[in-house]
């Protein structure tokens, strides 16, 4: 039957879950006998209780000489007013002659804040929700925390029009958390944290989808090994998280990062497999590795970074042998420059004269290149001017011929 005032249902939802903090939250629900709880800034009244009425009594506060500022006794009873945290302490109230009537600690703080809260799932059987408080009140405090499944089949939702409700479950060993087991893939849950201390109570609602905060542990058993014989390579292996369920239809992929220890940028590379081999490291640098996992299907958010991992590429055979090159040129030339130092032992002249020798013969060898170089080019000058004198005979013939038959017709003229 459906009630005929739209949202009837959620405000009576909302009604029965203040109802419920409020009545944990009055002072006598925290068992502490002979304190009082007071709000900060408000007028806070002490009874003595054990005085007979209409006879005076005397108030005194432990350690002070002086009650508070503004004080009164009024009908046996301490008011004091606008009280600040100053005004904490044990107060007692006495009859004329001095006598011990009544002892009372008084406790000032302030009223629950609306809780942070934030939840999260590290597989999709469980999920845990942590808060803190948004207010310091300075008095004990509690939480109730409670959850409503909010289903979403027709068939639920005629059977359970609220769904189902349930606590969730708080552990002494980890204050501030609290976790629904059970949990279902398709179901969004709406949580209840409730926050109470002797002057009442806030709370603050929630509402998740598994899908929305799933966030695996971060991978186990790194291991990252060399190649043999492979100078950039480096062969990377890991396992499941062990809070993961082990079932085929809930796989992860995985998130790799990896650099040289002396560098500062990353380079990642995402694969579905249980290993990978870095191509691009570097010869015999050693590098850090870490891998993180998300929801195959890309729902939720990235684990945290696994636990660092580090090893060292092989080096390249030819790269170590040019290093030794390098290194042995290197030496000579410690050997040389060492050479040119002092040398408090006689000079040897024999090396003098077998400079000398080795400079006349190099002198010789350039002046034999000198003199073939020149009788080349003498050659080669006198066979242009050979050839150039044959070019020009014909020339010359044509010209003469040319001239004789002008000859007689100039003298017959």
């Amino acid at each position: 039957m459906r009630s005929p005032i739209p949202g009837l249902g959620r405000v009576m939802m909302f009604l029965a879950a203040a109802l419920a903090s409020a009545s944990l939250a009055i002072p006598e629900g925290w068992g502490e006998e002979g304190v009082q709880y007071g709000q900060v800034g408000t007028d806070v009244t002490l009874s003595c209780t054990g005085a007979h009425a209409g006879l005076p009594v005397q108030w005194r506060r432990a350690g002070a000489a002086a009650l508070p500022e503004g004080s009164a006794i009024q009908q046996g009873g301490l008011v004091l007013p606008c009280t600040g945290l100053a005004a904490a302490g044990t107060y007692s109230c006495h009859s004329e002659d001095g006598g011990l009537l009544h002892a009372v600690s008084l406790q000032l703080g302030h009223l629950p804040g609306v809780p942070f809260v934030s939840c999260r799932a590290s597989n999709y059987e469980n999920f845990s929700c942590s808060w803190t408080s948004s207010l310091e009140t300075f008095l004990p405090t509690r939480y109730i925390t409670t959850y409503r499944k909010k289903s979403l089949t027709g068939e639920e939702k005629r059977r359970n029009k609220n769904g189902h409700v349930g606590p969730c479950l708080q552990d002494p060993a980890c204050p501030g958390s609290c976790t629904i087991h059970g949990s279902e893939f398709w179901s969004s849950y709406r949580l209840n944290i409730t926050e109470v201390n002797p002057l009442g109570s806030s709370f603050r609602l929630l509402d998740v989808t598994m899908q929305a905060i799933i966030k695996p542990d971060p991978p186990e058993g790194l291991v990252v090994e060399p190649i043999p014989l492979a100078p950039r390579r480096l062969h990377v292996s890991w396992k499941y998280p062990s809070s993961w369920p082990k079932e085929p239809h809930f796989q992860l992929r995985f998130r790799l990062q990896y650099r040289p220890v002396i560098h500062r940028s990353w380079s990642v590379v995402e694969t579905v497999n249980l290993s990978e081999v870095i191509t691009d490291a570097f010869a015999g640098l050693e590098h850090v590795v870490q891998v993180s996992a998300k929801d195959f299907l890309d729902a939720g958010n990235w684990s945290e970074w696994s636990t660092e991992a580090r090893a060292t590429p092989v080096r390249d055979p030819a790269t170590a042998a040019s290093e030794e090159t390098t290194t042995d040129a290197s030496l000579e030339s410690l050997a040389e420059e060492s050479s040119q130092a002092p040398n408090p032992e006689p000079i040897n002249h024999s090396d003098s004269l077998e400079k000398v020798a080795i400079l006349v013969s190099l002198g010789i060898f350039a002046a034999f290149v000198l003199a073939a170089i020149l009788i080349i080019t003498i050659l080669v000058w006198l066979w242009v001017r050979k050839h150039g004198k044959d070019k020009t005979k014909p020339h010359n013939f044509l010209v003469a011929a040319t001239h004789l038959k002008v000859l007689p017709k100039a003298q017959i003229l």
